[in-house]
Formats: C-alpha cells, structure tokens, sequence
C-alpha cells in the first residue's frame, strides 16, 4: 500500500489529517477520483460519479477550514450512497431501468445530515434491483465486481453491492448501505468490511425508497470499526419525518468502544447451525471465536428457540409481501425491462392475503419474545457472516439466498454487525458476525472493536488495488 496516498486513509484518519492541515480535501477528493476514473470500468461500484460537484464542494470546504469555520470533524471527508436514497434533483434509480431517469423530488434525511456534518457526497453506489436481492447481482445495470478476485467475476454482495466494492477498492473511505434482510453485511462479508445493521428506528428511513417498511435499515459500511461507530454517530437520531425515530433516545457508542470484552457472556452457534457452512468460514469463525475468548469473553453455546433458516424463510415472505406492495404493479408489468431474477422474489407477496400478512406480523411478536429470553445472561451472538465466500457470478443459484445468517437479526428487530475474520486459500474474505438486542449497538461495535485490535484482517487491501 502506498502510504502517501490518501485515498488508502479510513475516514477518521483522513478526517485528523485534514484537521490538522497534513491533508486538504481538494487532494483527498481528487485522489479518490484518480482511483475512480482507473478501475470504475472493470468495478462497476457507481451508478453515477459526481466529479466536478465533489470537487467544488471539496474546494469550499478547504477554504472555510483554512479560514476557521469549518463545521466540525468530517467537513471534507467523501462518502458514497446507496442509489435509493434521494438527493432532490439527483436521478435515483433504486437499480431499475425503468427509473433509470427518475428525478429525486426530495433529500433523505440521513444524506441531509451527512451534508450538514460537511460531508462530500462523491456519488451512488450500485444496488440491486428494488435492492430486493443478496448476490449483488443486475441484468439491466449491470453486476460490481467483488476486487478480491482479479482473475474471476464474483458475487459483491447484495443488495448494497456498489457500496461495498466501492469502499474495499478504496474508491470511496466509506459509504451507506440498506439493510432489510442483510444488504448491508452480506456485501461488507465478502468485501472485507466492517457493515453495521441498526435497530429500526435508529436512523431514519425518510426519503430512502422502500422494499420492505418493517425491516429496512440504513447502515454504515466502512473499513474499520471505529468509522462505523462515528458514522452510526452522525445518522441516527429523531426525525419527524419517521415516527420510529422518536421511540427511542440516541445512543453515543463511543464511550463503551474500547472497554474490550472482558466479562462479557458471547453465544456461540449450536452444533445444528453448524451445518452446511463451508470449511474454511467455520475455521476462521471458530478461530474469532478462540480470540475473543482470550480477551477474556466467555464463550458459550446458544440455541435460540428457531433455526436461522427458519427466522430467515419468514423474513423472505415479509419481505416479498412488503416489497409487493412497493413495486408488485411494476413486476406484473412484464412488457418492463425487470430484472427476471427480482420478479419471482417480489412474486413471493403476490397473493398474499390480508389475514396471512397479519398472522405473519403476529408470529414475529411471537418470536421476538421468544428469542429475547434465550438470551437472557448473554449480549450477544456470533455467526458467520455467511455461509460460504463470495460465489462466482456465472456459478449463483438465484433461486437461493446467501442471507442464511443475517436475516434473522432482521426478523427479532436486532441490531448486528460484520467485522473481516479470514481470508479463505485463494484470498477471499470471511466474517464474524455479531448479534445484539434492540437498540445495543454499543455492544455489537465494542464486541468488534476488541475483536479488530487483536487481528488485522480490517488492514488487508484486495489484490491490484494496494497501489
């Protein structure tokens, strides 16, 4: 890695090197960009680059600094956004070509709060589309490119796909992400990043277009632990706009990111969920499993009352009876250029029934109280992030999901995050995954952080990109 460029600095350590004029946003943008313009072609990360607005805003942005009013920590530092999150008079696709020249009408208050902290908005990410999917896959606006493999086209994770290449191929030093049944970690997974999925509520999802109203979260994806509690820091908070912001205080996870783990009670897998998970994620899950127990966590076996699979069988019909009501008159409509592998996921909501909609919200009641007292005594579980490493692209079952684990934080409404834990023979990455209760983002980010000072997987750049 080449220590004098910046585009290789994570957003905190950008955001101290231009407070303390080692650095200025100018330089930080145009490098980003000269990486953009060298390997977008090949990635595919962006469904729009905005150069000359980024590099207009990083000159004013140099300017107030120099003059004194810069506007705090992150005035100047870039981030890229999922394409569903509106910017007014920005096209947002929501990775269909159908919208491929729909006019934002409005700006989402997460992206108005990013802009107000001074960040620079460098452009949108890739999605899926309907950001209805786990592989990262698009027929009609194409497919990112996983950068861990440069001979093979790999799944980048999905739905939030151009986010999490862009920022592994330090394109961007972080991005937004959604979540709705794991878009935010399953493309953090297998690009090596660290991808928090919060509690609903904990950042508004006002001007961020829809699949699934009960289960979408916006999320940081970024290249350490630390960028994603700051980031965390900067979105959440209440918003009129969306009622569910309001149930809850904020929540600072700073204070409680470096108290490490020991004392804390972590559930480990049961024997039954170890099935089918390749060799190579185990073993390097079963190994962060040894390291934070000797950073003095205690380690134990939990069973919650359902199998991954079938919290996640029922987040998939939630899903699709949701996402549906969103966007179904768009899928029926087959004379649309829709992609054919979203069709049969958003079909899944077709049909449903008013009274088995209901019973399914009711079974989630159920579940979630269920869940809570398995997890009495612990703060936490550990997973996988997924089951196996990124696939080759040509080699997908669409017809699966590689959400196995991450769905069922979405069904019990908990928070969770990725951290990188490995790297298979060939060099793809692995990942833990961390569970918590509603609204304990704090833990899931401390348990990481502890976890990420005893490794260094988070320092690995994916190969013919560390230059």
């Amino acid at each position: 890695m080449s220590s004098s460029n910046p585009a290789f600095l994570t957003a905190c350590e950008a955001s101290e090197a231009i407070q303390a004029a080692r650095l200025s946003p100018v330089e930080l943008v145009d490098a980003l960009i000269e990486r953009i313009d060298a390997h977008e072609e090949r990635l595919h990360a962006f469904a729009a680059v905005y150069r000359d607005e980024a590099r207009a805003a990083a000159e004013a942005a140099h300017k107030a600094i120099r003059a004194g009013h810069g506007i705090g920590p992150w005035h100047g530092v870039p981030i890229a956004l999922k394409d569903i999150i509106d910017i007014e008079g920005r096209i947002t696709t929501i990775g269909s070509k159908h919208w491929k020249d729909r006019v934002s009408p409005t700006t989402a208050t997460l992206a108005r709060r990013l802009i107000e902290a001074g960040m620079i908005v460098i452009g949108k990410a890739n999605t899926v589309e309907f950001a209805m999917g786990g592989w990262g896959t698009n027929q009609h606006m194409g497919t990112p490119r996983n950068p861990w493999d440069r001979a093979v086209h790999r799944a980048p994770g999905g739905s939030s796909s151009g986010s999490g290449v862009s920022v592994a191929a330090r394109l961007v030093p972080w991005a937004i992400g959604t979540d709705t049944g794991g878009s935010v970690r399953i493309p953090s997974a297998w690009c090596g990043l660290a991808g928090l999925k919060v509690t609903i509520g904990r950042i508004s999802t006002a001007g961020v277009l829809p699949l699934s109203h009960t289960l979408d979260t916006p999320g940081p994806m970024t290249r350490s632990v630390e960028d994603a509690a700051r980031l965390y820091g900067v979105l959440q908070g209440p918003d009129p706009a969306d009622p569910a912001t309001l149930r809850h205080a904020p929540d600072d996870p700073l204070p409680h990111l470096r108290r490490g783990v020991a004392g804390l009670r972590l559930g480990v897998m049961a024997e039954a969920e170890r099935r089918g998970v390749d060799a190579e994620v185990l073993a390097a899950y079963d190994a962060a499993v040894d390291v934070l127990t000797e950073s003095g966590a205690l380690c134990e076996t939990l069973a919650l009352p359902r199998s991954a699979a079938e919290y996640g069988a029922d987040v998939g019909k939630l899903i699709g009876t949701e996402g549906y009501f969103h966007v179904g008159r768009l899928v029926d409509d087959e004379s649309l250029p829709i992609d054919e592998d979203v069709r049969p996921r958003i079909w899944l909501g077709r049909g449903v029934s008013a009274a088995d909609y209901l019973a399914l919200l009711d079974k989630r009641r159920d579940d979630k109280r269920a869940a809570l007292a398995a997890m009495e005594g612990f703060d936490a579980l550990l997973t996988p992030g997924t089951l196996t490493p990124a696939p080759a692209v040509d080699a997908i079952d669409q017809g699966k999901t590689p959400a196995h684990f991450t769905r069922l934080a979405n069904w019990l409404e908990w928070c969770a995050l990725v951290v990188p834990n490995g790297a298979t023979a060939n060099g793809l990455p692995t990942a833990l995954h961390i569970v918590c209760r509603s609204h304990d983002e704090a833990t899931a980010l401390r348990i990481g952080w502890a976890y990420e000072q005893a490794t260094d997987w988070h320092r690995r750049t994916p190969p013919g990109l560390d230059v």
